[in-house]
């Protein structure tokens, strides 16, 4: 009996055949790459539920919007202006400009110093407003004063300027009249200017009609020591008719000052002006600033009960035309140096746009309803009042 090999198992394995080693060998080598294959898939499959679970979706990109914006222009210098010569002007009137109806010419009057110096230009009576009396012979506080009346209607005096052409007349209403008879009334002016001074003077209105027609004038002044100084003139004339006074020039010429004229056209139909280029269709019933508080006597002689709502007049004035709108204010009695006389009150109150002044007029129905006072109220507050201190009849043909 053979006995067993000394060397055990690894004995038996080094003398196994050579194809027995190979089949072994081959038999692991598939078995790892197995292994190998196995693990390898299991990896992807993970790896893909992995990427699953945390991919983010893919965000839409904003579109991106784009814009060109031009340079902005460089800024030219700006052109360099030449040197303007210095203008000396005379300081503006401090008193309300606007020209007021025929009852009021001391607003009109220039400077006492004007009137003292015949040699002084009314333009400048703005200036001269306050100063002190260039002469000893007017009285005290009456230079002031004078000179804040011209300075109210300096503007309405200074060099005529181009005008654009004005709306046609308004419709006015139609009264029935009957003229006050001739005659002449001389009236106290006391003027209160806007910064208290006061000053007196006297002023004449005188009316003449006949059959042919009618001549009126109104003279304003300052009373002097020993004299008076004339400082405005007013005339209308005209024709008189079945409206009324029918004026066909009014002229006005203030001291150290051209005359004005204003004409009622009455072949051309027209209101023109010396002093504008303004013009206007002459309507029915128009008056100017001298003969309106006679037409309104006219217009209470006719009737009294025409005196009732609003008693509209269009007035040519020395540069333009407006309507000017009364109402009766009411019945009152006023104490004048003719005595305590019954009146009727007419007032004129601003209109915006047309003039900016109070007037107001008292109407005496025991005289023959003429004018016993009358009173103008400035914008700036001064005020004029005339009140009649003589009522004179006169002639048609007396002078």
């Amino acid at each position: 009996m053979c006995a067993a090999p000394a060397h055990g198992w690894t004995g038996y394995t080094r003398q196994m055949s050579p194809v027995f080693a190979f089949s072994h060998r081959r038999r692991q080598l598939v078995l790892g790459l197995v292994t190998v294959l196995l693990h390898l898939i299991v990896f992807r499959w993970l790896s893909g539920q992995v990427g699953l679970a945390h991919e983010a979706p893919e965000r839409a990109e904003a579109p991106m919007l784009t814009e060109l914006i031009a340079p902005a222009p460089a800024s030219a210098p700006a052109p360099v202006k030449p040197p303007q010569p210095e203008l000396s002007l005379p300081p503006l009137p401090a008193l309300d400009p606007e020209p007021v109806a025929l009852a009021d010419p001391p607003a009109a009057a220039p400077s006492a110093a004007s009137a003292a110096d015949p040699q002084t230009p009314a333009g400048d009576a703005g200036a001269q407003a306050g100063a002190a009396p260039a002469s000893g012979n007017v009285q005290s506080g009456q230079n002031a004063a004078a000179g804040s009346a011209v300075a109210a209607n300096a503007g309405a005096q200074t060099e005529a300027q181009p005008a654009a052409p004005a709306r046609p007349a308004p419709e006015v209403r139609h009264y029935k009249v009957d003229l006050p008879p001739s005659a002449d009334i001389t009236l106290d002016v006391a003027r209160v200017d806007a910064n208290g001074t006061r000053w007196s003077g006297e002023e004449l209105l005188s009316w003449r009609i006949s059959p042919s027609g009618y001549r009126i004038r109104v003279e304003a002044g300052i009373s002097v020591v020993f004299t008076r100084v004339n400082l405005l003139t007013v005339t209308s004339e005209g024709k008189v008719g079945d409206e009324g006074f029918v004026p066909t020039l009014m002229t006005e010429k203030r001291r150290g000052r051209s005359m004005t004229a204003t004409h009622f056209n009455r072949d051309a139909g027209t209101l023109t002006f010396s002093g504008s280029q303004a013009s206007y269709p002459l309507a029915p019933g128009t008056q100017d600033k001298a003969s309106v508080p006679l037409q309104l006597s006219a217009i209470a002689r006719g009737d009294p009960r025409q005196l009732s709502g609003n008693i509209d007049i269009f007035v040519g004035e020395d540069r333009d035309a407006s309507v000017f709108s009364f109402t009766v204010a009411g019945q009152e009695q006023i104490d004048t140096p003719l005595g305590r006389i019954k009146t009727w009150h007419v007032v004129r109150p601003p209109k915006p746009g047309s003039y900016g002044s109070r007037l107001d007029l008292w109407l005496a129905p025991d005289y023959g309803w003429v004018p016993v006072r009358l009173r103008n109220v400035e914008a700036s507050g001064a005020t004029t009042t005339q009140t009649a201190r003589r009522i004179e009849r006169k002639e048609a043909g007396s002078s």
